[in-house]
């Protein structure tokens, strides 16, 4: 499973490393995205929701992570 941590992002949006993880990937590769950001959290869950990609979520105080396997 490759982990991406977009945790502390401060020069753009956390998405920006999550989508790029994303694109890069190749079929059926597991990733765990790990955010500390509550809105970008939810925008990338709701993307994934919209993708019919199933998806788990794991909350560990401030720190949020989603792990999910590339469909296509």
């Amino acid at each position: 499973m490759k982990t991406i941590d977009t945790c502390g992002q401060k020069h753009y949006s956390p998405l920006i490393p999550a989508i790029l993880a994303l694109c890069q990937a190749g079929k059926g590769e597991k990733l765990e995205i790990v955010m500390d950001d509550a809105s970008a959290f939810n925008d990338l869950k709701e993307y994934l929701a919209e993708q019919q990609i199933g998806f788990r979520e794991i909350y560990d105080g401030e720190r949020m992570t989603v792990q999910f396997a590339k469909q296509s």
